[in-house]
């Protein structure tokens, strides 16, 4: 078969078989085995899929995935991220600080949690009735946290630039030191957002807000979790003294301490972290395992590459490319979530940006952001839900949509940001080295 009727062929079937509701990680694999059945048995399929599923579990780079899920679950059922957010609220004494607040506990969180949608949940569950019963608008109580927690999927650790990384085959440390300086920025970004917002819609934001100050014993088991969490695991990557994995275990461990200690874990919310986590890797699993197979048959037809030769065959300029490529996944990400996503893409674009010039550790990092806009944008914005199920009744999803919009626009100003100085997120990584 032709690479363009393989390449087709995996799409349409796989757009059909997920329009009929089969879960994306059977899909893929649905998909695939059809065109695997073209250059093996069926005996030889099956066994080759079993060892893509074998490989995918025992893959030690991929047990970092389970340990940032599970440290994410556990600060999420203890104090840890909630108390995040009362400090950060109660201790900028300005006009706005619950938002101001918001945007700091989700920057914080994301130092320690590589997840946008347990972001969105752990501090919006707290933030958003607070911020609605102080008298902030809908729109904006909903879009900042809707919108902070892609802080999590950029500031290290990041899950879509580890998945990234393993698709691509680059070094997982510079791709999350690659995120810190645009995390940074977003995080000025979304705060001139609400800057604006005050001085535009001054309505939305109360002039005082009643709170209550935090004592110093308070403070300390407070920043201290976050801070220890945070650290483990930029000094153990970044030092060198441990890989992302290593790092992940010992953070892990460290959390639990933590939780238990000073962030009021009870035995059942450990117990309920554990199958949350069991559950998330189950599905995980599955779609990496998927993922590979797909991955496989795609290589073995050539398709990547014969698609790259084809794209640069019409001599388009490499910025064009890349314009294509992102409003590809900006479109894309309107019906698929991120992960989803770089399992069925990647594996064919990331050829075709490295044949276009452009860097890709560089590129994770645009990709990251461009997968965040996604998780933001109807009819699939899995954010957007989270944060309207919080709202329990209070706040619509057209609330959430129209207050996120402003920082979708952020976003998109950190992507230009980053293609016009691509030192942005490529110097870090080089004095690092």
């Amino acid at each position: 078969m032709e690479w363009y009727e393989v390449g087709l062929g995996l799409l349409g079937l796989l757009m059909l078989l997920i329009g009929l509701g089969l879960p994306i990680p059977f899909a893929l694999a649905a998909a695939s085995l059809p065109f695997l059945w073209q250059i093996q048995s069926f005996d030889t399929s099956i066994v080759s899929a079993e060892l893509k599923l074998w490989g995918v579990w025992i893959d030690y780079i991929l047990l970092a995935v389970p340990l940032f899920v599970f440290l994410g679950e556990l600060i999420g059922r203890s104090r840890i991220g909630p108390n995040l957010y009362q400090f950060l609220h109660q201790g900028v004494r300005v006009r706005g600080s619950a938002a101001y607040g918001s945007i700091g506990a989700c920057a914080g969180f994301g130092a320690v949690c590589g997840s946008s949608m347990v972001g969105s949940l752990t501090i919006g569950g707290v933030a958003l009735p607070e911020m609605l019963r102080l008298g902030y608008g809908k729109k904006l109580s909903s879009g900042v946290l809707a919108a902070g927690g892609t802080l999590s999927v950029l500031l290290p650790p990041s899950l879509i630039l580890l998945f990234y990384g393993i698709v691509t085959d680059q070094s997982i440390g510079d791709l999350f030191i690659a995120g810190v300086i645009p995390g940074l920025i977003l995080v000025t970004a979304f705060c001139m957002v609400v800057l604006i917002w005050g001085i535009v819609r001054p309505e939305d934001i109360p002039g005082n807000e009643s709170s209550a100050k935090m004592g110093l014993i308070q403070i300390a088991a407070t920043i201290g979790p976050i801070a220890a969490i945070g650290l483990v695991i930029t000094v153990a990557i970044y030092a060198g003294i441990a890989t992302p994995t290593e790092a992940a275990a010992v953070a892990a461990l460290l959390t639990v301490i933590l939780a238990f200690g000073v962030g009021g874990l009870t035995w059942q919310g450990f117990k309920d972290a554990l199958f949350a986590t069991m559950r998330t890797m189950g599905y995980l699993g599955l779609l990496l395992s998927a993922g590979v197979l797909f991955g496989f048959v795609l290589t073995y037809y050539r398709v990547p590459h014969q698609f790259t030769e084809l794209f640069l065959s019409f001599d388009l300029s490499p910025y064009v490319v890349l314009m294509i490529v992102l409003a590809f996944y900006i479109l894309l990400g309107m019906f698929l979530e991120p992960v989803s996503m770089t399992f069925i893409t990647l594996p064919t674009i990331y050829p075709l940006m490295a044949a276009a010039g452009f860097d890709l550790i560089w590129f994770g990092v645009v990709y990251t952001i461009t997968m965040e806009i996604a998780v933001l944008t109807p009819p699939v914005g899995l954010n957007l839900y989270v944060i309207q199920g919080i709202g329990r009744g209070k706040v619509s999803i057209g609330d959430v949509i129209s207050g996120c919009l402003p920082f979708i626009a952020a976003l998109v100003l950190l992507i230009v940001i980053l293609i016009l100085f691509p030192e942005t997120a490529l110097w870090l990584p080089e004095q690092m080295r």
